[in-house]
């Protein structure tokens, strides 16, 4: 024990055995929503179910908040606790808007591939002029080839 903490024990009379210092004991941090991950479903799958987890818990933790500084107010009866109370509410309110809009966007990611376009509106070539010609021509004479292969089909050239 320090000098001042033996001095105080003294005036007050508290007689300590020789007892083991205690040391604090430094904790791994972990945090409150772990992470499990799933391999054999796909990242999309695990980055929703951590954020859906992650909203839950802050969506509680808002709660036990919320149920406090509700009391705080009711005993207080001051009108800034009661601010803060609304403003807590509207960020717990806020929270589960972001989950029901993370059920969407999970909804669209997963449709995304079977709603997709497949006919090409506006293709872009990029290269030179010379390249676009030697391209067209070899198309040109690839379509003569199976004109005389294959009776010619009429399409329809204009615009929908």
């Amino acid at each position: 024990m320090s000098k001042l903490e033996d001095k105080v024990n003294e005036i007050l009379g508290i007689n300590e055995p020789d007892e083991p210092k205690k040391e604090l004991v430094k904790q791994d941090f972990k945090p409150v929503v772990p992470r499990r991950e799933d391999n054999e479903k796909a990242d999309v799958d695990n980055d929703y179910k951590y954020s859906r987890e992650n909203y839950y818990n802050l969506i509680e933790r808002g709660q036990e908040a919320i149920e406090g500084i509700l009391d705080i107010a009711r005993e207080g009866q001051h009108p800034r606790a009661y601010e803060v109370a609304g403003q807590l509410i509207g960020q717990v309110g806020q929270t589960v808007d972001k989950l029901q809009d993370l059920q969407k966007k999970l909804k669209d990611l997963k449709e995304l591939p079977k709603t997709a376009n497949q006919n090409i509106k506006n293709a872009l070539f990029v290269g030179s002029t010379n390249e676009l010609q030697k391209m067209l021509q070899k198309k040109k004479e690839d379509e003569d080839i199976e004109s005389k292969n294959i009776t010619p089909k009429k399409d329809d050239t204009k615009d929908k």
